[in-house]
């Protein structure tokens, strides 16, 4: 009986050190973490999973194409095509998309202009917040790109700080607000399809955007020269939008997705074969949702 007793003994010893060695080493038999709590593992779960993919309202800001310039009337805005809160069925809008078409009508807002700069997008971003959207859509950086000349360029120092100066107008009045970012589309490919077409060249003369635009038929080294030079400058505008996005835990780019879009002529609005036309502005859209509903952010 001594000689069971001291058996069973050694063995509750023994119990009580492995259990003790398993306590130290912070492990269980699920192969887990015994020192983070079920607490503590909820509140990093809601953490990471900041990003509501289905937000109950949106504001637009922006430039021309968030306006659906040129897209229903020659040099007019037409924004029921836009593709951030239009309420046009040929577009099927973010908004519709996210909110549906009565939820779009009462709970999206566009505060877009035509010809906007990155420079004008804080005091958008100041009458957006009025209606406490929980999406703010953006997209502009062309007009910067679009100048009169290369010299005229807005420069990467400048567009930098005014597109984290209008992030910071949001952030001080909105700090839960999500914000879909796009990319600023490819110049030199809109100059290459529609260059070929007679009437968008005639409109190109216009005024829009001579820096690539100009002179659309000069194929010279120095014209080539001068549209690379405004295409560089896009990529480096979209590099600044990715960089800066990525310091935002509530701010999505959409990887370089618009940048990337062939537009084909059927994309091109048949006024200015420039601007996005009614099925570009669905395509916009299209991506733009992709983003949004994504489970995770684009890499």
């Amino acid at each position: 009986m001594r000689k069971q007793r001291r058996r069973r003994s050694r063995a509750l010893v023994g119990t009580v050190a492995v259990t003790a060695a398993l306590g130290v080493a912070g492990c269980d038999v699920l192969g887990g973490s015994s020192g983070t709590t079920g607490s503590e593992k909820t509140r990093a779960s809601r953490a990471v999973q900041v990003w509501d993919r289905s937000p109950a309202s949106i504001a637009a800001v922006g430039d021309s194409i968030t306006r659906g310039f040129d897209a229903c009337t020659v040099l007019s805005d037409c924004p029921e095509v836009s593709w951030a809160t239009g309420t046009s069925d040929q577009v099927d809008s973010l908004a519709v998309r996210l909110l549906g078409r009565a939820g779009a009508a009462d709970h999206s807002w566009n505060y877009a202009v035509t010809g906007a700069r990155m420079a004008d997008l804080s005091d958008q971003m100041a009458e957006a917040v009025a209606h406490r959207p929980q999406l703010v859509t953006v997209m502009a950086g062309a007009n910067d790109a679009c100048r009169t000349s290369v010299r005229a360029m807005t420069s990467v120092a400048d567009f930098r700080a005014q597109f984290e100066d209008a992030l910071g107008t949001l952030r001080k009045a909105l700090p839960k607000t999500q914000v879909y970012v796009s990319s600023v589309p490819n110049l030199k490919r809109l100059w290459s399809e529609g260059r070929t077409n007679p009437l968008g060249k005639q409109i190109w003369k216009l005024g829009i955007c001579p820096s690539m635009l100009a002179d659309a038929d000069d194929l010279t080294s120095v014209a080539t020269l001068r549209r690379d030079k405004v295409q560089q400058r896009v990529e480096e505008y979209n590099k600044v939008l990715a960089e800066v996005c990525a310091k935002d835990r509530r701010c999505r780019f959409d990887g370089g997705a618009v940048y990337a879009y062939r537009f084909g002529t059927g994309q091109l609005s048949h006024w200015d074969w420039f601007h996005p036309s009614t099925d570009g502005q669905s395509k916009l859209a299209a991506i733009a949702y992709r983003t949004v509903t994504a489970k995770d952010p684009v890499d």
